[in-house]
């Protein structure tokens, strides 16, 4: 493993902290929280949709993809 590739996964867990700590003082009005509840929603109705996949799973892990995608640009 590359000095590079830990500092870039630590880097990702500090951008995560802070912008999870942001969403959580702006609340709505932070521009992060509305994408991840949509991505919840979708991640919900996919587990209420699909016999494989559970809603809780489903709300966790579409809110999870959201929050990555905002978290990595």
């Amino acid at each position: 493993m590359r000095h590079d590739d830990h500092k870039g996964r630590s880097g990702l867990v500090e951008d995560a902290k802070a912008e999870l700590s942001a969403m959580a003082k702006g609340g709505l009005q932070h521009p992060s929280t509305k994408p991840v509840l949509a991505g919840a929603a979708i991640g919900a109705l996919a587990g209420a949709l699909l016999p494989v996949v559970t809603l809780p799973f489903g709300l966790v892990a579409g809110a999870g993809y959201a929050f990555y995608n905002r978290i990595k640009r």
